[in-house]
């Protein structure tokens, strides 16, 4: 088993995100039913494995955080 894609939450992003190609933040905080803070550390762990990119940026004045999944990733997901 790949210990950073087992987690409950960690493997309904890569699902999620194996379709979407890529969510802003609030999407996928939605989409899952978890809190911001949940979901950052979840994001946290799949970025420092390279599966996911997070990307930061601002739409007028507000910040803005996409995350999208890797060739990494895919292949991750695809071995588990």
């Amino acid at each position: 088993l790949d210990e950073v894609i087992h987690g409950r939450l960690r493997l309904a992003l890569m699902a999620f995100l194996s379709t979407a190609r890529e969510a802003e933040f609030q999407e996928l905080r939605d989409v899952l039913d978890v809190t911001a803070g949940n979901l950052s550390v979840q994001l946290r762990t799949l970025d420092h494995a390279g599966y996911v990119a997070v990307l930061k940026s601002h739409r007028g004045r507000k910040s803005l955080t996409t995350v999208a999944i890797t060739a990494v990733g895919d292949a991750a997901l695809a071995r588990y």
